[in-house]
């Protein structure tokens, strides 16, 4: 089952990578997708646009701690391939639909928000 789950995001995630030129836009998407997608791909970020506090209290292990009011100073210089599939989210979504809204303005193509770490039902670390 987890492999066919997996099948079924990386054709979603073709479906959307073929089209995203045409299309730029942020995808939003599920905490329950984002999980599958984070289990089914080998390159990818997650960006938790959240303040450096909130970030230490409790994250989802592998995400990159970018404030969104840092997003226009730090992306650019911090993710290289425009092509990377990218994964955002904060508490509860206003700061992360903020955040892909902009990734995308700069250029990025595959910007998926997850919306609030408040949905993730998943693990999380702190420290």
């Amino acid at each position: 089952m987890k492999n066919f789950l997996i099948i079924i995001v990386m054709i979603f995630m073709s479906a959307h990578i073929a089209c995203s030129s045409a299309n730029n836009s942020v995808r939003n998407i599920t905490a329950e997708l984002a999980y599958q997608m984070i289990q089914g791909l080998e390159e990818f970020i997650i960006i938790d646009t959240r303040t450096y506090n909130e970030f230490r209290n409790q994250r989802i292990e592998g995400a990159v701690n970018i404030p969104y009011d840092q997003i226009a100073d730090r992306a650019v210089q911090e993710i290289a391939d425009k092509q990377m599939v990218i994964l955002v989210y904060c508490q509860a979504g206003r700061r992360s639909a903020i955040a892909a809204n902009f990734l995308v303005k700069l250029g990025f193509v595959n910007v998926y928000n997850f919306g609030g770490i408040n949905n993730w039902r998943f693990s999380t670390v702190s420290g």
